[in-house]
């Protein structure tokens, strides 16, 4: 891990991220766990993998899709039901669309316009629909493919009044818990109960969040995730995630039937989309197959990726918005790949 360990002490000596954490596992042992840089930087406090709090942003998006295969599972939602028949107050379209289309991105649902990724409003998951609910679709669903977080939104509106309980309250109670991931729950927008238990935990461990500029970094602006909590509003750390990976690794909580569906790639117009349902479904630079997730948010840079045929998971958290050091990223974890120790 020698390697990889310098690339990765290089991003923070180089001034290129102000902290990350690092999680790569092996058969759920441990090849790296570390922290870099800072947490705080005006504390300097140290990053700590297994209790400093990050933004995951669209890592969000695997948790919701684990979620949507539990909630299919227990016969609550119906993959392939329109959205309306759980969301029948929400504005009718040219077309219809399904719960399965949105967790893949071919709903048609619009993406961001302008700066509405840095929305800062106290919006529930409910009244976050105002911001695009009147708003057309670009296609006809099914017939493309356009990632977005508001697909997700819509997503976990239809889960929330599915289940009859908030969608937060689902993922814990459901997901979270039963995984052992203590230290992953919603930014506090809006207090509630539910809310107000995750931070006494873990409110002490939160990494502040930064952008890039032309002579270090600064603190970055205020943003509300709340509403899009399924696509991108989620806060962890890299041995949470590292250990939700590994549990996909083994197929746990999910009937192997609902990872065939959950990682399954969608096709569109007879082209692969690299998505499944709340997963990237992809291959690395070196034709490696992975599932899991690159996440992009204010003041945070992620990736989580499985590689199933390495038995290899890889969870790395940076507090700042998009450093441009994805190849950086690739590098390092290829680095780790094919260490040695590894290969032993």
């Amino acid at each position: 891990m020698e390697l990889a360990d310098a690339l990765f002490h290089d991003l923070v000596a180089e001034k290129k991220v102000p902290g990350m954490a690092v999680t790569i596992l092996r058969d759920g042992v441990t090849l790296l766990q570390k922290g870099y840089g800072f947490a705080d930087l005006e504390n300097k406090t140290a990053v700590d993998p297994k209790k400093t709090v990050f933004r995951i942003a669209s890592i969000s998006k695997c948790i919701a899709g684990f979620a949507l295969g539990k909630m299919v599972e227990e016969g609550l939602i119906d993959l392939d039901a329109s959205f309306y028949e759980y969301v029948p107050y929400y504005p009718k379209k040219k077309h219809d669309f399904t719960i399965r289309q949105l967790a893949s991105h071919t709903a048609g649902i619009r993406a961001y316009r302008g700066k509405e990724f840095a929305l800062n409003k106290p919006y529930s998951i409910k009244r976050g629909i105002e911001v695009f609910k009147n708003d057309p679709l670009v296609f006809e669903p099914g017939k493309g493919y356009l990632y977005n977080s508001f697909d997700f939104v819509l997503l976990s509106l239809a889960m929330q009044e599915a289940s009859g309980i908030p969608f937060e309250r689902y993922v814990k109670e459901k997901i979270l818990d039963p995984l052992g991931m203590n230290n992953t729950f919603p930014e506090k927008i809006i207090s509630t109960p539910l809310n107000d238990q995750f931070d006494k935990k873990s409110v002490a461990e939160r990494s502040r969040s930064y952008t890039k500029t032309a002579t270090g970094f600064k603190k970055a602006v205020e943003v509300n995730n709340f509403y899009k909590l399924a696509g991108g509003g989620y806060l962890s750390t890299s041995d949470d995630i590292a250990q939700f990976g590994q549990a996909i690794l083994e197929r746990k909580l999910l009937a192997p039937e609902t990872y065939i569906e959950l990682l399954a790639l969608q096709i569109v117009n007879g082209r692969p989309t690299y998505y499944g349902l709340g997963f990237q479904v992809s291959q690395d630079a070196h034709v490696r197959p992975f599932v899991g997730h690159v996440g992009s948010s204010v003041g945070a840079y992620t990736n989580f990726f499985v590689y199933p045929d390495e038995r290899l998971v890889v969870s790395l958290l940076i507090n700042c918005t998009d450093p441009k050091v994805q190849h950086q990223l690739d590098s390092a974890i290829h680095a780790a790949i094919n260490n040695k120790a590894f290969l032993a």
